[in-house]
């Protein structure tokens, strides 16, 4: 009797066990959109980037794709490269590419840059693997975007060029532009709508610590710090775009899972990076990762970030 009272005791307590890990493993949050910052080096020098090339370490391809694959069985759904400037590495960034869409089989796969690095050659063998390309542009004005720091006077060129090559090789054309002093009072309206991207995050100018905080720092970003009335105020010129997303930051700040080159979470901001995924795993990466989930779902974190597969005979409909 002492026995199987016993018994029921210990597999009572193992059933609770398990209770308790199945119900961790159900409320722990999800990687389903990851920044993969696999390189800090650019060829621009924008004055607020805020993810500065501190080294020039990169993570073998091999483990880099080792960690890709940790975080598709952990929940990713979408990736996006980004630096640095990522075509600084033109093939180590297309093996990437084709091996998320063609070997993880992730919704959607995006790169974040400047855009004066990609050639077409490029495309014509990547595209396939690409939902989207995201080119950043924070004016219309050459002027300004030297003052900023992005490129040395042919930036727009390149940047229209691009957004045709992306409608050619049917990759999603997405602009990226951080609101700062030098631009929160310029109308872009017109240009907007020439390139017509399905989507332009407008993001205001963040000075994160350790990063572009202060004179210490590879940057600097407090000449560019605008008020949030300042940048309401280009928000309110050109809320009408049907492409324009906003974003504060208020709404941006740790709303983002960022890996860095070691691929450990970031934490911007509020306290060090997690331990690297390749060494403890994602859960418990995630589990020390301030990520806020809430934000990232009420700034739209999720959307139509799948392209749609062009036909091979478009005047043919079955």
């Amino acid at each position: 009797m002492f026995v199987a009272g016993t018994s029921i005791v210990v597999a009572t307590g193992v059933g609770c066990y398990y209770s308790w890990r199945y119900l961790k493993e159900s409320f722990r949050k999800k990687p389903i959109s990851v920044n993969y910052h696999f390189t800090r080096r650019c060829n621009y020098e924008c004055g607020f980037c805020f993810h500065t090339a501190k080294t020039s370490y990169m993570l073998p391809k091999e483990d880099a794709k080792r960690g890709l694959k940790l975080l598709a069985q952990a929940g990713m759904k979408k990736v996006n490269f980004a630096g640095g400037e990522p075509f600084l590495y033109p093939s180590f960034l297309g093996d990437l590419v084709k091996y998320c869409k063609e070997d993880l089989h992730l919704e959607s796969v995006s790169i974040v840059t400047n855009g004066s690095l990609v050639k077409e050659n490029w495309l014509d063998t990547y595209a396939k693997y690409l939902d989207i390309m995201a080119v950043s542009c924070d004016s219309f004005d050459e002027v300004t975007n030297k003052l900023i720091g992005r490129g040395k006077g042919t930036h727009l060129k390149t940047f229209v060029n691009l957004s045709e090559l992306c409608r050619k090789h049917n990759v999603k054309f997405k602009v990226n532009t951080v609101v700062c002093r030098y631009n929160f009072d310029e109308d872009m309206n017109a240009m907007i709508e020439q390139v017509a991207p399905f989507r332009w995050k407008c993001f205001q100018v963040l000075v994160v610590p350790g990063e572009n905080d202060s004179s210490a720092t590879l940057r600097n970003a407090q000449r560019f710090i605008i008020s949030d009335d300042e940048y309401q105020a280009f928000c309110n010129r050109h809320e009408h775009q049907e492409s324009f997303v906003p974003e504060s930051n208020a709404v941006m700040k740790s709303s983002y899972l960022i890996l860095d080159e070691y691929m450990r979470f970031l934490n911007k901001g509020v306290k060090e990076a997690t331990k690297s995924i390749l060494e403890v795993g994602v859960p418990a990466a995630m589990d020390d990762v301030y990520w806020d989930d809430e934000s990232f779902a009420r700034r739209g974190g999720e959307y139509d970030w799948q392209k749609e597969e062009k036909k091979e005979n478009p005047d043919i409909d079955f």
